[in-house]
């Protein structure tokens, strides 16, 4: 998994330490928003699917992340949705 770089492993690592709440859920939307577009830049050819970014985020937390928060659902809902909107 080292396309997505040492940072994204040292957040998950952070992520994995902090106790459940809106602080957790908001830095696993993070990561995988992250990971999604790091996964775009080495993969151009395949996508970056819900399932993909979420069992590469429960792997490297070693199963501490789950990625059930409802906010994490929101923002995976539509996967083809680009990152950044133009200006």
């Amino acid at each position: 998994m080292r396309n997505y770089g040492r940072i994204v492993q040292d957040m998950i690592g952070y992520a994995s330490a902090l106790p459940s709440g809106i602080e957790r859920d908001s830095l696993e939307v993070y990561i995988a928003q992250c990971m999604r577009q790091r996964n775009m830049t080495w993969n151009r050819d395949q996508e970056a699917g819900v399932n993909r970014v979420r069992e590469d985020i429960r792997t490297l937390s070693k199963g501490r992340l789950t990625c059930d928060s409802p906010a994490f659902e929101r923002m995976m809902a539509n996967p083809n949705a680009p990152l950044k909107k133009k200006k």
